[in-house]
């Protein structure tokens, strides 16, 4: 009986070792898609791969936007925890720390409700556009900031505030002296 159950255990793992290995570079490419969609989507036009010149820092990942030799914009992507679990997101700033545009990378919030957040017309996303944090109170109103909640789903959008300001902090410590120079 050992013997018959090693070996079904040892023909499993090979099933599951080739799986892995036949599924594991189109899982990688799609990611690296889904990536690049997000920085086209927050940043100006560009003409370099921002996704070869990704920089991991405390906080979040950033990716440098250029049009020749000239920074364009840069997409931080970073992940915070919303109603239902985490919300990864990638905010893209002018050189001057101005928010471009957000994307929602994933996020496992209520459907009708939270999951709101992904429409690019919901109150927080078309509200921080052309803000520039270090002048700008983003944050929901409930809160004494200046943008509207989701209604129903003030949790969300508070979750999405913090991404936008914890990606601004982010760009702040890394990338405003590139800006600078």
């Amino acid at each position: 009986m050992v013997l018959v159950l090693s070996g079904i255990c040892l023909v499993c793992s090979a099933l599951l070792g080739t799986v892995y290995a036949v599924t594991k570079a189109p899982i990688e490419a799609s990611e690296l898609a889904k990536v690049n969609a997000a920085i086209a989507a927050v940043t100006p036009a560009f003409d370099n791969v921002p996704s070869e010149e990704v920089r991991t820092v405390d906080g979040g990942q950033i990716y440098t936007s250029r049009s020749g030799d000239e920074v364009v914009g840069y997409a931080i992507k970073v992940s915070v925890g919303g109603f239902g679990g985490p919300l990864q997101m990638m905010v893209g700033f002018t050189p001057d720390g101005t928010v471009y545009n957000t994307s929602v990378i994933s996020h496992s919030e209520t459907p009708g409700l939270g999951a709101k957040i992904v429409d690019e017309t919901c109150a927080p996303r078309e509200q921080v556009k052309g803000k520039n944090p270090a002048s700008a109170r983003l944050a929901v109103k409930a809160d004494n900031g200046e943008i509207d909640a989701i209604t129903a789903s003030t949790i969300t959008s508070r979750a999405f505030l913090k991404g936008v300001n914890a990606a601004y902090e982010v760009f702040k410590n890394n990338c405003m002296a590139d800006t600078q120079k």
